[in-house]
């Protein structure tokens, strides 16, 4: 078992600022904006409304930035109440003039904000104070933001400051700072 570094606990716990501002951006669609459907769904999925060129920005109770969520398209699905997100690009403050930087090729929320789904070309990107760069990357990542829990069975790679480790899936349990590479895990650090 590797323990997480611990920057990569302020990323996970972001992910459900995404739900959070898919389930609030759901309730702020003028009803003239639904369509029917679009040419990308299969004709037994209705969009009930899209958005496009969508730009959020959150601000903390003290008057910091907490995120900031770009995406060239966002999708809501009328019967599975899913909500499909093209090129999510999440710069994730939290207040920290070093934000963490979560992007992927889409991703799918479910309409309780129970489960996101991050897919293909996952990255969850920092450099610290110090310049130091860390970086995960993997194909898939689903995110259970209730129960402060990310998990997947993809390959994982970490790239760190002091070296990188790569694993066969990945538990993360959020509220104890805590992550769990399942199986062929290799590490190349270096001592410094």
């Amino acid at each position: 078992m590797k323990r997480p570094n611990k920057n990569l606990r302020p990323v996970l716990l972001g992910l459900p600022v995404l739900i959070g501002l898919l389930a609030l951006g759901y309730w702020n669609i003028r009803p003239e904006t639904f369509l029917a459907r679009t040419a990308n769904t299969s004709s037994a999925e209705q969009v009930d409304f899209y958005i496009i060129g969508t730009e959020t920005v959150q601000y903390q109770a003290d008057g910091t930035l907490d995120y900031r969520l770009q995406a060239p398209r966002l999708e809501h699905l009328q019967r599975s109440e899913l909500t499909l997100v093209e090129q999510p690009d999440l710069l994730l403050y939290r207040g920290n003039p070093h934000p963490w930087h979560v992007q992927s090729t889409r991703g799918e929320a479910k309409g309780d904000g129970s489960e996101v789904e991050l897919i293909d070309n996952v990255r969850i990107a920092r450099t610290d104070a110090r310049g130091r760069p860390t970086l995960l990357t993997t194909s898939r990542l689903t995110v259970f933001p209730d129960k402060e829990y990310a998990e997947t069975r993809q390959a994982v790679r970490i790239d760190a400051a002091n070296g990188v480790t790569t694993a066969q899936g990945m538990k993360a349990y959020l509220q104890d700072s805590r992550m769990h590479l399942l199986s062929n895990v290799r590490g190349q650090h270096e001592v410094r």
